[in-house]
């Protein structure tokens, strides 16, 4: 209170509206005309502001709802200061009532207190008085038992010096050479008074006894055995005694370099201990009391203490990287992390300089992206292994297509999704080092996702042949067998490819936007580090790759069959026909052995182009299409008068659509390799020329081959056509 004036002091919110009210409104001319000599053009709040400038200015710069935005923002700032003053004028108001209020009752409880302070006063002078007297007569007691207390003391200390020798004696032989140090700094100032004259012998017999403690001391700071803890005691107490400790500093750095050899960061055991002491924690506590007690002994040592503990935390990183590179899970990851971020912070309490959780979080990046690569490396062999197990030649069975392709899938989807949920569990980690780490984690989860379906995509083509022909060159050498297992393994990549891009893309999607979305590394120049839509083209495209090449190469083995069947008689000496000719059922067996291989992977399609066998083409048996061709013999003439009649049949005959794109359907497919084939035969018998036997023989194979074919393609007019161009084809040679 001064004068009849009460201040009040200001609480946080009168000063903040204060303030505001301030900037807003100028009223200090000094900060104004410093502000306005650097205020802009544009700076509603100086004083130098021009209204009619400014939105010139404004309507240059902005546009329609530019501007309605900016009148939108200034109306709710306006309001926003009109409300904020008028509670500062509330708030106020309430405070001059509650200042009122109090001045009253201070008015109220302010009448009858100068009675009691003269009240209070005068026992206060009675007490002192009584107090003076009771000193005055005790004066005389208390200087002499000071004096006595004084004497005691003295005698005491007398007493300490000739007792230390036993004491340090005594100290000696139990090794507790702290406590002799102690004993014997205590009595220096009296040894350095009084030694040479009333305490002679006890300062000869003390100096011996401590010159066995300096050895004793030397012998354990020198003593590879004893831990790098009780050295580093021997040293202070060493220095205590003044004795020269400096040219020991190398000798004992070097004892400290080989102590951090011996702290061997060991994975399995930390993950083995987790919840106990372990023998590293235990290490690294022995390290870093070493350390406080190098610090205080050799208060210059900082850079060489700052250098032994990064080395140290990058050795321990070094092990982890090598450690991740094995298959190991998250847990184990954590464990690792966890202990050597233990060690950093223990460290950090007696080495603050060196700075260690920057210099380890640089090392952790390395290892955690470590960890990321492998982990995708190791799904990666686990889906080349299911797919590899088709061509296994260890004397087992062979596994079928279908059980591949089973094993495969769930090694993509289920695999794919468990290393998510791996990463998720090192992203969801509390521990301060992987904290720092996480929008990092994220960019390197979907770059690393990223790489890893392209590398799959590689591995696809590799094993395909595609990027290295001499597995194909390998697939034939082994002959049929592996070549069969080399095409069935083309047949299960390409449907692996559009499960990868139909199912597993979308889930993946989903898991990454749901948990790994964000990230900090890549800007937005570069674009997301997961782009699916990307992946999606690259297997839609590479499975298309694999199903043409499937059919590509089944159709070469049944067009090598085909070229031994026609280039090894001779069809000008060809005898006559007695039965179908064993190509046929060559033919038949290969055509099964492709659909079996398509209906273990392949889903099935619906048939199209449906018709009977009413025109009499179709046959029930060997023995018909050989009674027919002996019954339908006839002489060239007619042969060629029917050969012109079929061509002029052609022309009003609907078109036929021989070949169309091939599906991911067991019908499509077949249909599609059997159409090549009978071309394929088409050209084989064009370059042939026969005498009536092979004609014959040739016919009556065609005939024979109507029925199968029908019964395992979807398109029979498209093979009606090819077969009925085969028989045009022997009419006209």
């Amino acid at each position: 209170m001064v004068g009849n004036e009460i201040v009040v002091p200001m609480d946080d919110k009168a000063k903040r509206m204060r303030d505001l009210l301030s900037s807003f409104y100028s009223l200090d001319p000094s900060i104004s005309n410093t502000t306005s000599k650097h205020a802009s053009l544009d700076d509603i709040n100086s004083t130098s502001f021009d209204p009619d400038q400014y939105m010139n200015i404004l309507a240059h710069k902005s546009n329609l709802e530019g501007l309605l935005q900016r009148h939108v923002a200034m109306a709710a700032e306006i309001k926003n200061l009109d409300t904020d003053l008028q509670m500062l004028v509330y708030e106020n108001y309430n405070k001059f009532i509650s200042a009122t209020d109090t001045i009253k009752r201070m008015k109220s409880n302010i009448s009858g207190m100068e009675t009691n302070m003269e009240q209070l006063l005068e026992k206060i002078m009675s007490v002192q008085s009584r107090s003076d007297s009771v000193n005055t007569s005790l004066f005389d007691k208390r200087e002499h038992i000071e004096k006595l207390h004084r004497t005691c003391n003295l005698l005491r200390k007398v007493q300490f010096i000739y007792d230390l020798p036993d004491r340090l004696g005594k100290c000696i032989k139990s090794e507790a050479y702290a406590d002799a140090v102690r004993f014997y700094i205590g009595a220096m100032p009296i040894f350095k008074a009084y030694g040479d004259s009333s305490f002679r012998e006890c300062k000869q017999a003390s100096e011996e006894a401590i010159a066995i403690v300096v050895k004793n001391l030397q012998g354990k700071l020198f003593s590879d055995s004893e831990s790098i803890q009780v050295r580093a005691d021997a040293a202070v107490l060493l220095k205590q005694l003044d004795f020269p400790v400096n040219n020991l500093k190398a000798k004992l750095f070097e004892k400290l370099e080989q102590s951090i050899s011996d702290i061997q960061l060991n994975p399995e055991e930390i993950n083995k201990a987790s919840g106990e002491h372990s023998a590293h924690e235990a290490a690294i506590h022995e390290f870093v009391e070493a350390v406080r007690a190098f610090r205080v002994i050799f208060p210059d040592s900082e850079e060489q203490l700052v250098k032994l503990a990064q080395d140290l935390v990058t050795k321990n990183f070094v092990i982890t990287e090598e450690y991740v590179k094995t298959r190991i899970s998250p847990e184990e990851l954590l464990g690792v992390l966890r202990a050597i971020w233990n060690d950093v912070l223990l460290i950090d309490e007696v080495l603050q300089e060196a700075a260690l959780s920057n210099h380890s979080l640089e090392a952790a990046k390395v290892a955690v992206t470590s960890f990321v690569r492998s982990t995708f490396s190791h799904l990666l062999q686990d889906i080349s292994d299911s797919l590899l197990q088709i061509l296994k030649k260890d004397g087992a069975e062979q596994c079928t297509l279908d059980v591949v392709l089973d094993a495969s899938t769930k090694a993509v989807l289920q695999g794919g999704l468990n290393v998510l949920l791996d990463f998720r569990k090192v992203l969801d980690d509390d521990s301060g080092i992987l904290v720092r780490l996480r929008e990092l984690i994220t960019d390197w989860v979907q770059e690393g996702l990223q790489d890893f379906f392209r590398q799959l995509e590689d591995q696809f083509l590799l094993f395909s042949g595609r990027n290295n022909s001499s597995i194909q060159v390998h697939a034939l050498a082994e002959g049929a067998q592996g070549y069969k297992a080399f095409a069935g393994l083309v047949l299960v990549l390409a449907q692996l490819s559009v499960f990868i891009e139909q199912t597993v893309i979308p889930k993946v999607t989903e898991e990454i936007a749901a948990s790994f979305s964000g990230g900090s590394v890549r800007g937005y120049e570069s674009g997301p580090a997961f782009v699916p839509g990307e992946i999606c083209r690259k297997f839609r495209s590479a499975g298309e790759k694999f199903l043409h090449l499937y059919v590509n190469m089944r159709t070469q083995r049944v067009s090598l069959l085909l070229k031994k069947r026609f280039t090894t008689p001779n069809w000008v000496k060809h005898k006559e026909p007695r039965d179908v000719h064993m190509f046929v059922d060559l033919f038949l067996q290969e055509l099964e052995v492709i659909v079996n291989e398509v209906k273990q992977t392949l889903p099935q399609g619906r048939r199209k182009h449906h018709r009977t066998d009413s025109n009499g083409s179709s046959v029930s048996s060997r023995s018909n299409p050989l009674r027919e061709e002996k019954l339908g013999r006839s002489n060239t003439q007619r042969a060629r008068s029917q050969l012109f009649e079929t061509h002029l049949a052609k022309l009003f005959k609907q078109k036929v659509e021989i070949f169309t794109k091939v599906e991911y359907t067991q019908e499509s497919v077949v249909t599609t390799i059997v159409k090549l084939g009978l071309k394929s035969l088409q050209e084989f018998v064009r370059l042939q020329t026969f005498n009536r036997s092979g004609f014959q023989q040739i016919q009556l194979d065609i005939q024979f081959l109507r029925i199968p074919l029908r019964e395992i393609v979807e398109d029979e007019a498209a093979i009606d056509f090819l077969l009925d161009e085969v028989g045009k084809i022997l009419l006209s040679i």
